[in-house]
């Protein structure tokens, strides 16, 4: 089981002391009914570990109930270090021995904790990194406080991971480290099939983790295409006033053809009145 009796947990300590850490972890229940506590739990190596949950002893009242240890729904022996403390004691020499642990005390009231036992997160970039085609890019993935034995890229290709051998592709891919904690993957001139999600993956003693980045290729259309909104504006802006001042002009041609043509009809009709008077005299 993932259980060891107080015996086999010291001999194992010190058998094991040199190479294999030792920690403890406590939660305090508080007593109030219907709560669940839960502790988060990073381990990279091999470690014993000792884990126990305590009723705070302002809440001696609750004296009659049942504790129950499990690991996910499987139920663990458990060692009753107090009269209001209860502890496992687990050895973690690999992965399968990570998860979530559970104490519970019930009776007319039930009260519980959980641990979660897992290995060092990776931290990438949550936004997506926007880059150029032509351009390079540059992902980065760190992992604070601990130190990974290895780190691996990979790239998506459908549903697929392909991890990234940058000494087979010196030409499109460098793979730097930092320092052990961080990596740098640099991607040389992007194409829109470099567009897409990567992976980079940190090895532990006790497993692996993941962290995911984005990558956004844009083309180089793209920049441009508010400048060239804006000339279009502008072009059409002009046009427009080009073909008003061109009506206007013509308008203001048509109004002096007008008038013109009124003068001569006006000088037309003088010189027919005149006419008229003049021989209406020689009549006389």
């Amino acid at each position: 089981g993932p259980d060891l009796t107080t015996q086999e947990f010291k001999q194992a300590t010190k058998e094991n002391m040199s190479n294999v850490t030792f920690v403890e972890y406590e939660v305090l229940l508080p007593g109030v009914p219907g709560t669940s506590m839960e502790k988060n739990i990073t381990l990279d190596s091999a470690t014993i570990i000792e884990l126990s949950c305590r009723l705070d002893n302002k809440y001696s009242r609750l004296k009659r109930f049942q504790v129950t240890w499990k690991r996910g729904n499987e139920t663990i022996r458990h060692i009753d270090k107090t009269e209001n403390s209860w502890s496992i004691q687990l050895k973690i020499l690999d992965s399968s021995k990570l998860g979530s642990y559970s104490c519970t005390l019930k009776g007319e009231e039930e009260i519980s904790a959980v641990f979660y036992l897992q290995v060092p997160k990776i931290e990438g970039k949550e936004k997506p990194i926007v880059s150029y085609e032509g351009d390079s890019a540059i992902m980065i993935c760190k992992s604070f406080g601990y130190t990974p034995i290895a780190w691996t890229w990979y790239m998506m290709n459908g549903s697929e991971q392909i991890a990234i051998n940058d000494s087979l592709l010196a030409d499109k891919y460098v793979i730097n480290s930092v320092s052990a904690n961080v990596t740098h993957l640099k991607i040389l001139k992007l194409t829109k099939e470099d567009d897409g999600v990567y992976w980079c993956e940190a090895a532990f003693e006790l497993g692996r983790s993941k962290g995911n980045l984005k990558l956004k290729v844009l083309s180089l259309m793209v920049p441009l295409k508010p400048f060239l909104a804006i000339v279009a504006e502008v072009v059409i802006l002009v046009t427009i006033v080009f073909l008003y001042e061109m009506y206007s002009k013509k308008k203001e041609k048509c109004a002096e053809d007008e008038k013109e043509f009124d003068q001569a009809e006006q000088l037309k009709s003088e010189e027919s009145n005149g006419l008229e008077n003049s021989s209406a005299r020689n009549r006389k």
